[in-house]
């Protein structure tokens, strides 16, 4: 039987497979069964950047179509977007240990505080603050939840941040921590605070659309564990915020999530509602998550302070995957005080997610900072670029602190920094591979050369060896790494200048982000402190005492503060 393929069907499959082994059962002869147009695998070659010679592309022909056969078989059968793949990533090398000393947490938290008479000055307030208010019965978290409630209802659609408020659970919840605070049952500095959550995490009886238009009408039936670990500790949930459709940007299914300091700008993404309702004063704080900038990111633009964790902190489960070895869950607060506060709840195993890993979070709130190692990115402070007098700013307030500032240099030689994002996206076209194939990317809201809808029909055409490759080129990346943070507790870089923020989020190295002041359009720049492979707690260290020593952190949208 002479077996026909057609031109169409063959390129689709030619690209990804050139890679495919032998069959040890194939033999010359069985060539006679195939036949097709060989310019087609000269075709593929060429997207590829290899040759292969005649008679190895004859050689190759059933080798092919057998793979094609087994593709369709794996497509015929749905993978929900939660299946991991039987393959983790572990940011520590071998033989690189963490010390695991518990010491225990000094949180430091305000103490005499008065309830201002403003309800706008009561949600500006930090965490601490706040949980304090509620402890010494100064407020109820319902009235603190009605409060909030009532400013996302006022501005969430102005800010385009919200996708759905869970008022009815919200009131629930906060009505539960005041009979338990009222019974003496007080659970922690979380217990009736009011925050949001970026709605790619499932809350069981809402929908989660992850902000793209495909997914709008989608419930999971599952709870996030990060949504989990903060009811346990009686954080009252009050929205679920917006997202850049799948994890990109700001732009979502209704709009584009603004900025609260500049409403003719967006909040950028794609943790885009976090950071645009925690700027705003719309809820206490907020979670976000971060593939390669989402919480660093937005964070920047809407003057807020976020923590991207090591990879393997948090739980992803319940959480939309983008990709499986970049993905990482964390904190989009006012401050670095609060953001320990929520790391500190929202860390840990589960069961569930097989990255994440047990570690002490040793987080001194008040330390003395000159007893840590904190090094700068040199380089990236030299020469003339924007924001520069907010960065040199900065160091400068470490020095007059008593640190002495040590440079260092990120220096990688001739690694392929930039070519090891096909990771992200051949992970991001795989978690999406049905919405590519049923032509279902037509609905997302972005469809420019940059937008997911082309990026993922582009990245079938990377090869699974390159995919490899690429993998083994970030082995060699985090032994760079762990040479250069070795010494050193924190080290201090301009949030967007070289290449750190891709490398960082490739090896899976901590980030906290924090407000430095504004660029010369009165819009707020930011300033990143990198730490340790599990070291939060220096970096929130160092990020509170800048905090400390600053004003940044308390200055808000006039727009939002000013009613």
């Amino acid at each position: 039987m002479n077996r026909k393929i057609s031109n169409l069907g063959l390129l689709v499959f030619l690209t990804a497979l050139l890679f495919f082994t032998s069959c040890a059962d194939m033999n010359e002869a069985d060539n006679s069964e195939y036949s097709f147009d060989p310019t087609l695998i000269t075709e593929a070659e060429n997207l590829l950047g290899i040759s292969f010679d005649t008679a190895e592309q004859r050689m190759m022909q059933p080798n092919l179509v057998r793979a094609l056969q087994s593709y369709e078989q794996l497509r015929s059968k749905s993978l929900d977007n939660g299946v991991y793949p039987a393959i983790v990533f572990n940011p520590l090398l071998p033989g690189r240990g963490i010390p695991e000393t518990v010491e225990s947490q000094q949180w430091f938290l305000p103490d005499k505080v008065a309830r201002p008479e403003s309800d706008t000055d009561l949600a500006f307030m930090s965490v601490g603050e706040l949980a304090y208010l509620i402890r010494t019965g100064q407020i109820t978290s319902t009235e603190l939840t009605k409060i909030y409630l009532d400013r996302l209802k006022r501005h969430g659609d102005t800010l385009k941040c919200v996708i759905t408020l869970t008022e009815n659970l919200a009131l629930e919840q906060a009505a539960g921590a005041d009979r338990e605070i009222a019974a003496g049952n007080y659970r922690g500095p979380l217990h009736g605070i009011p925050y949001g959550v970026k709605d790619l995490l499932a809350v069981e009886g809402y929908k989660t659309t992850w902000g793209a238009g495909p997914y709008r009408e989608q419930v999971r039936v599952e709870t996030a564990t990060v949504v989990r670990k903060l009811e346990e500790a009686g954080a009252v949930l009050v929205a679920k915020l917006s997202m850049g459709a799948l994890a990109m940007g700001d732009l979502w299914f209704e709009g584009r999530t603004l900025n609260p300091w500049n409403m003719e700008q967006g909040s950028s993404g794609s943790s885009a509602g976090s950071a645009s309702s925690t700027a705003a004063g719309l809820v206490a704080f907020s979670i976000g998550t971060e593939t390669l900038g989402s919480i660093v990111s937005p964070s920047t633009r809407c003057g807020v302070t976020g923590l991207r964790p090591t990879f393997g902190r948090v739980s992803r489960s319940g959480a939309m995957a983008l990709s499986w070895s970049m993905d990482k869950i964390g904190p989009i607060c006012r401050s670095a005080a609060d953001a320990a506060l929520v790391f500190g709840v929202i860390r840990g195993s589960d069961g569930e997610d097989p990255t994440v890993v047990d570690m002490p979070f040793n987080y001194r709130g008040q330390s003395d900072i000159r007893t840590l190692r904190i090094g700068y990115l040199k380089s990236l402070f030299d020469g003339d670029y924007d924001n520069r007098d907010n960065d040199q700013a900065v160091l400068e307030t470490f020095r007059e602190m008593g640190v002495d500032l040590i440079p260092v240099e990120m220096d990688f030689g001739d690694l392929p920094l930039q070519s090891l994002r096909i990771i992200l996206t051949a992970e991001a076209a795989a978690a999406f591979d049905e919405l590519t194939r049923k032509d279902m990317d037509a609905l997302l809201a972005g469809q420019g050369r940059g937008d997911w809808p082309n990026t993922f029909r582009a990245a079938r055409f990377i090869p699974a060896v390159e995919y490899i490759q690429a993998n083994r080129h970030r082995t060699v990346l985090m032994e760079e790494m762990e040479l250069i943070m070795k010494d050193y507790d924190v080290v201090i870089a301009p949030s967007f200048r070289g290449n750190q923020l891709l490398v960082t989020n490739l090896t899976g190295h901590p980030c906290c982000v924090v407000p430095d002041g504004y660029d010369e359009k009165g819009n707020p720049a930011s300033i990143s402190f990198i730490g340790r492979l599990f070291d939060e707690a220096s970096i929130l260290m160092a990020a509170r005492a800048y905090q400390e020593a600053t004003n940044f952190d308390e200055q808000h949208p006039p727009l939002f503060s000013n009613e």
